[in-house]
């Protein structure tokens, strides 16, 4: 039964916020922290990061007006006090549901999103957009930007405050101080300069004191900036300089994010300042919940609550693997970009921390630092998720593939994600690598594959990107293919007698090889013969078209369907194809390719993207049907 809340319950707008008294905002901010905890426990989601920023995010909407003041968040996976208090609380318990409530802000889920969200650091660019359209359209909204301090680890941001034009009068910044020490200002004068800047009377003054000095005939511009200099050159001797106010912001804080009074107090003030704002605050990750807040790494994005957790995973095993590499050969290292415990490789971390790197949220420079390492002599391994591997496409063709440097590229992540959705599908890394010379793709199903990928790729000589699933390795598909594996190569696998080729064959890799087993299965109950071959390894293409037709020549093979999770155009079955069709591999066979067509397609309540895309068993099973006839 869903549970329900009194302070909560009365909020489906801003407006409705509005008209809470001070006397009730506890209370609500309470409410809001229990809803969160108990619907991430139960669906999945980003705990740790929401349950920092109650107050902050409930504040944001009693000072400003969404959505005619534009509100946009880094990430968006702190987002979820957002989506409570602008008509979703009802629907809240959909969150990363199929046909739910989306765990970061979408632009076609509610007017209050004005900019969809999923990865890091893009907040700032965004904001400085709409910032400059309200300045052009004569708009005097405000865009409020909410960002972490991981965010600064990632170069857009700081491209974005490059570019903050002094023309701008209404943007304010948010900074959320919640792991990391930034700013040198922490102590009591610093508190005390916060407390008398953000007074109404301070900035009344401030202004008045501008505008009479630069009226000054003659000398007033020239004798503003001789006073301001030397403002700053005081404040920088008593408490240090600071990188924002360098960048031409203004800057409040730091403050108690926490606190509901003072930051209220503060956006009033960045109102009221008549400039570009940065207001400092530091919060407590997973506050009001202890477990999250004695482990926020822990519980920063977390799985549904079960009896027990997954003993393995595809993350785990190659974190293991790795280990167990760098342990024969010290030119083994590991790089991540602030996902160490996602990856899995956490565990090469504490064994070999001189061989590790963590470079934070800047896939961009993770390979071309992998690069220089490689040609260097070491053999780094840059594990990623596969939707953030995107970042780094050109790196990975400049700096990595035209110099022919041997980097590792462990794709976590690969297929779609049924929890966090299109921003987080691994569906177009096949595509974008499939077209770049020299890189090697290896997709292995089983823990041992993916270890004896990791062994090959890291002894080779060119790029070489591993893609694997989330989750961990099916029984099912280990018995179809691996009864009698070898594992001293990474080849094709058939689930059939070579010796008795059925008419039709499934060719597919990665996790999807399940829905073709069971599309098998489905035919063959119709009397229809069919077979499936899993490929280990897609890149090169013309040594796997040569593998695959050497298994199928001289068979009765009459139909091959090219079966795969990611996108059609440039994929694995348009390439692999292609090259058996340019090399007569295909003369008098028919064949098609079954892919994703629409990489944002949504779904209805109940089903999984698969469904949505059309790569379940049933429908792949009836466009054999289809072809054969």
């Amino acid at each position: 039964m869903k549970k329900e809340y009194k302070y909560l319950g009365r909020v489906n707008s801003p407006d409705e916020l509005k008209t809470l008294g001070k006397n009730e905002i506890k209370p609500l901010c309470d409410e809001i922290r229990d809803c969160i905890v108990t619907t991430t426990q139960k669906n999945g989601g980003h705990m740790a990061s929401n349950l920092g920023v109650v107050e902050l995010t409930v504040a944001i909407h009693r000072v400003f007006d969404c959505p005619r003041d534009h509100i946009i968040f880094d990430v968006g996976h702190q987002s979820y006090t957002h989506k409570l208090l602008t008509g979703r609380y009802k629907e809240f318990d959909t969150l990363r549901q199929s046909g739910g409530i989306t765990g970061f802000t979408n632009r076609q889920e509610s007017e209050y999103d004005c900019f969809g969200a999923g990865h890091s650091s893009t907040s700032l660019s965004a904001g400085l957009g709409f910032a400059e359209a309200d300045r052009i359209m004569g708009s005097d909204a405000y865009t409020v930007v909410v960002l972490g301090d991981g965010a600064f680890t990632g170069g857009m941001i700081h491209e974005a405050l490059n570019n903050c034009d002094k023309g701008i009068k209404k943007l304010i910044i948010i900074l959320n101080e919640n792991e990391m020490s930034i700013s040198k200002n922490i102590g009591r004068f610093a508190s005390s300069i916060a407390r008398i800047r953000k007074r109404s009377g301070y900035l009344k003054a401030k202004r008045l004191t501008v505008s009479f000095v630069k009226k000054i005939p003659l000398i007033g511009n020239g004798l503003f900036k001789f006073i301001r200099g030397i403002k700053k050159s005081i404040k920088n001797s008593l408490y240090g300089s600071n990188y924002f106010e360098d960048m031409g912001l203004y800057y409040l804080g730091p403050a108690d994010g926490n606190d509901y009074e003072s930051v209220e107090e503060l956006l009033g003030a960045a109102k009221r300042a008549g400039e570009n704002v940065l207001i400092h605050l530091k919060t407590q990750k997973g506050k009001g919940y202890k477990p999250a807040e004695e482990s926020p790494h822990i519980y920063h994005g977390i799985s549904p609550f079960k009896g027990s957790e997954e003993a393995s995973s595809y993350s785990l095993e190659l974190g293991s693997a790795l280990c167990e590499l760098a342990e024969k050969d010290e030119k083994v290292c590991a790089i991540t970009a602030a996902m160490s415990t996602g990856t899995g490789i956490d565990s090469f971390a504490k064994r070999y921390p001189n061989r590790f790197f963590d470079v934070g949220i800047a896939e961009e420079h993770a390979v071309t630092f992998a690069s220089a390492l490689a040609a260097n002599s070491m053999k780094p391994v840059f594990a990623v998720y596969s939707t953030f591997l995107q970042r780094g496409y050109d790196q990975i063709i400049h700096d990595a593939a035209l110099q022919k440097l041997p980097v590792v590229l462990a794709i976590d992540r690969a297929g779609f994600n049924n929890s966090d959705g299109a921003t987080h599908h691994g569906i177009f890394d096949v595509a974008f690598l499939s077209h770049i010379p020299g890189v090697k793709i290896y997709t292995p199903v089983t823990y041992k594959g993916l270890a004896k990928s990791l062994e090959i790729a890291v002894n080779d000589d060119s790029v070489s990107a591993i893609r694997y699933p989330s989750g961990s390795e099916n029984e099912a598909v280990i018995k179809a293919f691996y009864a009698d594996a070898n594992y001293d190569s990474i080849g094709i696998k058939t689930d059939y007698d070579n010796q008795n080729t059925p008419e039709n064959i499934i060719i597919t890799h990665g996790r999807i090889v399940n829905e073709c087993l069971h599309a098998k299965a489905i035919l063959e109950k119709e009397g229809k013969n069919c077979g499936v071959i899993l490929c280990e390894y897609i890149a090169p293409y013309d040594f796997l078209a040569e593998e695959i037709f050497n298994v199928i020549k001289g068979s009765g093979v009459k139909n091959l369907t090219f079966v795969e999770e990611e996108i059609r155009v440039g994929g694995f079955g348009m390439m692999l194809s292609d090259v058996m069709r340019n090399r007569g591999y295909l003369d008098g066979i028919k064949y098609t390719v079954m892919a994703t067509d629409d990489a944002f397609v949504s779904r209805e309540t109940g089903q999984t993207y698969l469904c949505a895309a059309g790569l379940y068993a049933e429908n792949i099973a009836e466009q054999i049907k289809k072809t054969n006839n």
